[in-house]
């Protein structure tokens, strides 16, 4: 049980963290990255985050890679 706590509790950790960067993203000028694909046409708007979908996965990747060790 003890093993279950501290990884709800990192996994908490993670998401506060997370949401604080993602409320900071628009003010930081991050929000949307060069590779961040728009498409509008009438009322039909498709957004494709994929720069920062790359991004995001290196990041939690190395966070996770430095848990592990």
């Amino acid at each position: 049980m003890r093993d279950i706590g501290r990884i709800l509790v990192i996994a908490g950790i993670v998401f506060v963290v997370l949401g604080i960067a993602l409320m900071a993203a628009p003010r930081l000028g991050i929000s949307r990255l060069p590779g961040d694909f728009v498409y509008r046409r009438g009322n039909f708007t498709l957004y494709v985050p994929l720069m920062t979908s790359i991004l995001l996965s290196v990041v939690l990747t190395l966070i996770l890679w430095l848990f592990r060790r």
